[in-house]
Protein backbone atom coordinates (compact mmCIF):
# COMPACT_ATOMS: atom_id res chain seq x y z
CA UNK A 1 0.00 0.00 0.00
CA UNK A 2 1.44 3.35 -1.03
CA UNK A 3 1.74 6.15 1.51
CA UNK A 4 0.88 8.59 -1.28
CA UNK A 5 -2.62 9.49 -2.45
CA UNK A 6 -3.85 7.72 -5.59
CA UNK A 7 -3.75 10.91 -7.65
CA UNK A 8 0.06 10.99 -7.25
CA UNK A 9 0.58 7.35 -8.17
CA UNK A 10 1.53 7.04 -11.83
CA UNK A 11 -1.25 5.79 -14.03
CA UNK A 12 0.10 3.12 -16.32
CA UNK A 13 -3.06 2.82 -18.44
CA UNK A 14 -4.05 5.96 -20.32
CA UNK A 15 -7.45 7.41 -19.50
CA UNK A 16 -9.84 8.61 -22.19
CA UNK A 17 -10.78 12.12 -21.12
CA UNK A 18 -13.31 14.37 -22.77
CA UNK A 19 -12.24 17.81 -23.95
CA UNK A 20 -13.86 19.42 -20.88
CA UNK A 21 -12.14 17.00 -18.47
CA UNK A 22 -8.75 17.71 -20.05
CA UNK A 23 -9.24 21.44 -19.69
CA UNK A 24 -10.39 21.12 -16.05
CA UNK A 25 -7.44 18.82 -15.23
CA UNK A 26 -5.03 21.46 -16.49
CA UNK A 27 -6.67 24.17 -14.36
CA UNK A 28 -6.96 22.23 -11.08
CA UNK A 29 -3.65 22.03 -9.24
CA UNK A 30 -2.65 19.12 -7.05
CA UNK A 31 -3.27 19.55 -3.32
CA UNK A 32 0.46 19.59 -2.67
CA UNK A 33 0.72 23.00 -4.37
CA UNK A 34 -1.43 24.54 -1.62
CA UNK A 35 1.23 23.66 0.97
CA UNK A 36 3.69 26.21 -0.42
CA UNK A 37 3.70 29.86 -1.41
CA UNK A 38 4.30 30.78 -5.05
CA UNK A 39 7.97 31.82 -4.55
CA UNK A 40 8.71 28.50 -2.82
CA UNK A 41 7.09 26.55 -5.64
CA UNK A 42 9.16 28.54 -8.13
CA UNK A 43 12.36 27.67 -6.26
CA UNK A 44 11.43 23.98 -6.24
CA UNK A 45 10.60 24.21 -9.96
CA UNK A 46 14.02 25.69 -10.69
CA UNK A 47 15.71 22.94 -8.66
CA UNK A 48 13.68 20.29 -10.48
CA UNK A 49 14.64 21.75 -13.86
CA UNK A 50 18.32 21.67 -12.91
CA UNK A 51 18.04 17.98 -12.10
CA UNK A 52 15.92 17.18 -15.20
CA UNK A 53 18.93 17.22 -17.52
CA UNK A 54 17.10 16.04 -20.66
CA UNK A 55 14.21 18.50 -20.00
CA UNK A 56 11.47 15.91 -20.59
CA UNK A 57 9.56 16.74 -17.39
CA UNK A 58 10.73 13.56 -15.63
CA UNK A 59 13.76 12.96 -13.41
CA UNK A 60 14.97 9.44 -14.12
CA UNK A 61 18.12 7.43 -13.55
CA UNK A 62 20.07 9.09 -16.36
CA UNK A 63 19.17 12.57 -15.02
CA UNK A 64 20.34 11.58 -11.54
CA UNK A 65 23.60 10.18 -12.93
CA UNK A 66 24.18 13.44 -14.79
CA UNK A 67 23.57 15.66 -11.74
CA UNK A 68 25.74 13.45 -9.51
CA UNK A 69 28.52 13.49 -12.12
CA UNK A 70 28.41 17.30 -12.18
CA UNK A 71 28.93 17.21 -8.39
CA UNK A 72 31.84 14.76 -8.72
CA UNK A 73 29.90 11.88 -7.16
CA UNK A 74 29.66 8.37 -8.60
CA UNK A 75 26.37 6.97 -7.26
CA UNK A 76 25.87 3.24 -6.92
CA UNK A 77 22.99 1.49 -8.66
CA UNK A 78 21.49 0.86 -5.22
CA UNK A 79 21.59 4.57 -4.36
CA UNK A 80 19.86 5.50 -7.61
CA UNK A 81 17.22 2.82 -7.09
CA UNK A 82 16.59 4.02 -3.53
CA UNK A 83 16.22 7.63 -4.65
CA UNK A 84 13.82 6.75 -7.43
CA UNK A 85 11.79 4.27 -5.39
CA UNK A 86 11.26 6.89 -2.66
CA UNK A 87 8.88 8.68 -5.00
CA UNK A 88 5.09 8.56 -4.82
CA UNK A 89 4.06 5.27 -6.41
CA UNK A 90 7.33 3.54 -5.53
CA UNK A 91 8.27 1.62 -8.69
CA UNK A 92 9.95 3.63 -11.45
CA UNK A 93 8.76 1.55 -14.40
CA UNK A 94 5.39 1.40 -16.12
CA UNK A 95 3.67 -1.82 -17.15
CA UNK A 96 5.30 -1.55 -20.57
CA UNK A 97 8.75 -1.38 -18.93
CA UNK A 98 9.34 2.27 -19.80
CA UNK A 99 11.25 4.17 -17.18
CA UNK A 100 9.35 7.28 -16.10
CA UNK A 101 10.91 8.52 -12.88
CA UNK A 102 9.65 11.52 -10.93
CA UNK A 103 7.58 14.38 -12.30
CA UNK A 104 7.35 17.82 -10.68
CA UNK A 105 4.22 17.09 -8.65
CA UNK A 106 5.86 13.99 -7.21
CA UNK A 107 9.04 15.97 -6.53
CA UNK A 108 7.04 18.64 -4.71
CA UNK A 109 5.28 15.96 -2.65
CA UNK A 110 8.62 14.46 -1.67
CA UNK A 111 9.99 17.88 -0.69
CA UNK A 112 6.90 18.63 1.41
CA UNK A 113 7.32 15.35 3.29
CA UNK A 114 10.94 16.13 4.06
CA UNK A 115 10.21 19.68 5.16
CA UNK A 116 7.18 18.88 7.26
CA UNK A 117 8.71 15.87 9.00
CA UNK A 118 11.69 17.96 10.11
CA UNK A 119 11.58 18.18 13.91
CA UNK A 120 13.34 21.48 14.45
CA UNK A 121 13.99 21.08 18.16
CA UNK A 122 15.10 17.45 18.09
CA UNK A 123 17.23 17.84 14.97
CA UNK A 124 18.98 20.94 16.27
CA UNK A 125 19.67 19.42 19.69
CA UNK A 126 21.09 16.31 18.04
CA UNK A 127 23.23 18.33 15.62
CA UNK A 128 24.73 20.56 18.31
CA UNK A 129 24.93 17.64 20.74
CA UNK A 130 27.37 15.88 18.44
CA UNK A 131 29.87 18.67 19.27
CA UNK A 132 29.05 18.69 23.00
CA UNK A 133 31.46 16.07 24.37
CA UNK A 134 30.50 16.63 28.03
CA UNK A 135 26.73 16.86 27.40
CA UNK A 136 26.81 20.25 29.11
CA UNK A 137 24.47 22.02 26.67
CA UNK A 138 27.22 24.22 25.28
CA UNK A 139 29.64 24.06 22.36
CA UNK A 140 32.85 25.98 21.69
CA UNK A 141 32.17 28.92 19.36
CA UNK A 142 35.52 28.58 17.59
CA UNK A 143 34.92 24.91 16.82
CA UNK A 144 31.41 25.67 15.53
CA UNK A 145 32.73 28.51 13.35
CA UNK A 146 35.20 26.12 11.77
CA UNK A 147 32.56 23.48 11.04
CA UNK A 148 29.88 25.90 9.84
CA UNK A 149 32.26 27.60 7.41
CA UNK A 150 34.02 24.52 6.04
CA UNK A 151 31.54 21.63 5.99
CA UNK A 152 28.73 21.23 3.47
CA UNK A 153 27.73 24.39 1.65
CA UNK A 154 29.44 26.48 4.32
CA UNK A 155 27.98 29.59 5.90
CA UNK A 156 29.55 32.98 5.42
CA UNK A 157 31.27 34.61 8.39
CA UNK A 158 28.56 37.23 8.92
CA UNK A 159 25.81 34.57 9.17
CA UNK A 160 27.91 32.53 11.58
CA UNK A 161 28.51 35.59 13.78
CA UNK A 162 24.77 36.38 13.81
CA UNK A 163 24.09 32.84 15.02
CA UNK A 164 26.88 32.46 17.56
CA UNK A 165 27.21 35.97 19.03
CA UNK A 166 24.76 37.45 21.44
CA UNK A 167 22.99 36.40 24.62
CA UNK A 168 23.61 32.67 24.13
CA UNK A 169 27.42 32.96 24.05
CA UNK A 170 29.29 33.41 27.32
CA UNK A 171 32.55 35.30 27.95
CA UNK A 172 34.76 32.24 27.51
CA UNK A 173 33.38 31.41 24.07
CA UNK A 174 30.71 28.77 24.77
CA UNK A 175 27.43 28.80 22.84
CA UNK A 176 24.48 27.57 24.94
CA UNK A 177 22.59 25.71 22.22
CA UNK A 178 19.97 24.21 24.57
CA UNK A 179 18.78 27.67 25.63
CA UNK A 180 18.89 28.87 22.03
CA UNK A 181 16.67 25.95 20.91
CA UNK A 182 14.22 26.70 23.77
CA UNK A 183 13.88 30.27 22.52
CA UNK A 184 13.28 29.00 18.98
CA UNK A 185 10.53 26.70 20.27
CA UNK A 186 8.83 29.60 22.12
CA UNK A 187 9.03 31.82 19.04
CA UNK A 188 7.57 29.06 16.82
CA UNK A 189 4.68 28.59 19.27
CA UNK A 190 4.00 32.34 19.32
CA UNK A 191 3.93 32.46 15.50
CA UNK A 192 1.48 29.55 15.36
CA UNK A 193 -0.83 31.29 17.84
CA UNK A 194 -0.95 34.50 15.77
CA UNK A 195 -2.56 32.77 12.79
Amino acid sequence: MSRYPDYLTPNTTPLKLTKGQKSRARREPSGVFSLFQAPQIQQFKEAFQLIDHDKDGWVNESDLKEIFASLGISPSKQMLDELLSARPGGDTRTETGNERGINFTMFLTMMSERLFEFDTEGELLEAFGSFDENDAGVVKVEEMKKWLSEVGEGMDERAIDRLLKGPFTDRVGNFNYREWVKVLRVNDAEEENTF
